[in-house]
C-alpha cells in the first residue's frame, strides 16, 4: 500500500513537471494551449495548427518525453552498477562508458562532419561506448577475474584512457566546432526528434527486461559472491551480463543526450531510501525518480539563463556535488 501511494505521487508528479516542461522555455505556452494542442492531436477537438502547435509537437513534448525516459535508464543502469560492484559510488561514468561515447561524438563533431546526416552523432556515440565496454571485459577476462574491485580499476582505466583521446580531439580538430563539443560532452536533450524515439525506447526496453527477469538474482548478489552462488546465481556471469546491458544502455542514452553525469549515482541512493534495497521496488522506484530528476533539471537548464540554454549536465553535476557533500556528512554522523 505505501509504495502504491509513492508511486501514485511520483507519476503525478511526473506528469505536471513534463507539463511545465513543454510550457517553458524561450517562448512560454500557455497549458490551455497545451491541452488543446494534444486534443487535436489525438482527433479528440477540431480547429486549425498553428506554429505553437508545431513547438508543442515537434520540439517541447519529445524532449520531455526523451528527459522521463533517459533519466529513468540512467537511474536503473546506476543500481545495477552499483549491485554488480558492491561500490556505492558506481555509474556510467566510474566504467569509461560515457567516456568512450563522448570520444566518438567528438571524433564526428571535430573531424569528419556529419557523413550520414542526423544520425551520424548517435552512431558514432553508440560505438564508442560499447567499445569502451568491449575495452573493459577485455581487460577483465585478461586478468581471469570479473570480481568488482577489478571491474571498477578496469573501468578506471578505460575512461581515462578515452577522456585523454577526446581531449586530443577537441585540441586537434576543428576549433570552430568547440562549443558544440562542450556543450555535447555536457549533456542536453537538443537532439529529442520523433524519429531517435525507437531507438531510445530499444535502450530502455533491454534494461527494463533484463531488471524484471533478474531481480531475485540480484537480490542474492546483495548476501555477497559465497552466498549468490550457493543460492544457484552464476556471479560471474551475471556481472558480465549487467555489464554489457548497462553498457548497451548508455551508450543509446548518451548518444542521444550527451553525456549527463551523476543522476546513475545519486538515483538509487534517493530510490533506497524510499523503496529498500530488494530490487524489485528499487528498479521502479530508481525508473520514477530518475525520470523525475532528469525532466526537472532540463526545466531548469532552460529557465535559469533564458533565453539561453544551459547544458543540462550542469545542472545534475552541481545537484550531484551537493548529493555527494550530503552523504559524506551523513556518515561522520
Amino acid at each position: 500500500m505505501q509504495h502504491g501511494l509513492h508511486y501514485f505521487v511520483g507519476v503525478a508528479l511526473l506528469v505536471t513537471l513534463m507539463i511545465l516542461s513543454i510550457a517553458f522555455g524561450s517562448t512560454s505556452i500557455a497549458i490551455a494551449d497545451i491541452l488543446a494542442t494534444i486534443g487535436r492531436s489525438l482527433g479528440l477537438s477540431g480547429g486549425e495548427g498553428g506554429p505553437i502547435d508545431r513547438i508543442i509537437l515537434d520540439l517541447r513534448m519529445p524532449r520531455a518525453l526523451f528527459a522521463a525516459i533517459i533519466g529513468a535508464g540512467l537511474g536503473m543502469v546506476g543500481a545495477l552498477l552499483q549491485t554488480a560492484t558492491r561500490n556505492d559510488l558506481a555509474d556510467p561514468f566510474l566504467f569509461g562508458l560515457s567516456s568512450g561515447a563522448a570520444t566518438g561524438a567528438v571524433f564526428v563533431i571535430t573531424v569528419t562532419g556529419d557523413l550520414l546526416g542526423f544520425w551520424t552523432l548517435p552512431l558514432a556515440a553508440f560505438i564508442g561506448g560499447m567499445l569502451a565496454s568491449l575495452i573493459v571485459l577485455g581487460l577483465v577476462q585478461r586478468l581471469g577475474s570479473t570480481n568488482p574491485e577489478k571491474l571498477v580499476l578496469a573501468g578506471l582505466a578505460v575512461s581515462f584512457l578515452f577522456s585523454a583521446l577526446t581531449n586530443y580531439l577537441v585540441f586537434a580538430g576543428d576549433h570552430r566546432a568547440a562549443h558544440s563539443v562542450i556543450f555535447w560532452m555536457l549533456g542536453g536533450l537538443g537532439l529529442a526528434r520523433w524519429s531517435s524515439l525507437a531507438l531510445l525506447l530499444l535502450g530502455f526496453f533491454v534494461l527494463a527486461i533484463f531488471a524484471a527477469r533478474n531481480h531475485r538474482k540480484l537480490d542474492a548478489m546483495l548476501a555477497g559472491d559465497m552466498t549468490a552462488e550457493s543460492l544457484g546465481v552464476p556471479v560471474t556471469s551475471m556481472r558480465q551480463q549487467i555489464f554489457l546491458v548497462s553498457a548497451f544502455a548508455t551508450a543509446i542514452f548518451v548518444s542521444i543526450s550527451g553525456v549527463i553525469g551523476f543522476v546513475g549515482l545519486m538515483v538509487p541512493h534517493m530510490a533506497r531510501a524510499i523503496a529498500g534495497r530488494l530490487h524489485g521496488h528499487l528498479f521502479l522506484s530508481c525508473a520514477l525518480i530518475g525520470a523525475l530528476l532528469l525532466t526537472a533539471s532540463d526545466l531548469i537548464a532552460r529557465l535559469i539563463l533564458a533565453p539561453q540554454e544551459l547544458p543540462v549536465g550542469v545542472v545534475t553535476t552541481s545537484l550531484g556535488a551537493l548529493f555527494v557533500f550530503i552523504m559524506l556528512m551523513r556518515q561522520k554522523k
